[in-house]
């Protein structure tokens, strides 16, 4: 291209693609970090379903403490009655 009387435009499409290169140059890596921010996420998700299963159980530990201080109510009555 002969860009002779026509400087700025030349300069116009080096600042054009000094532009689009530095706007590429700042989303290539912020698209790589969401990548592996998705593939974390995805296993933080399943660790915590995991923790999910693994602590189902102390749903019911209420009901297991107030069962033991019923049993240990009835033991210290059975040992007053005995003389303990």
């Amino acid at each position: 291209m002969d860009f002779t009387g026509h400087e700025g435009w030349l300069i116009g499409y080096i600042i054009g693609l000094v532009v689009v290169l530095v706007v590429v140059a700042l989303v290539v890596p912020i698209l790589f970090l969401a990548g592996r921010i998705g593939t974390q996420a995805g296993r933080i998700l399943k660790s915590l379903e995991q923790a999910e299963v693994n602590t189902a159980g102390l749903k019911g530990l209420n009901e297991t403490i107030e069962s033991a201080l019923a049993i240990i109510g009835g033991l210290k009555r059975g040992r007053t009655r005995l003389g303990g």
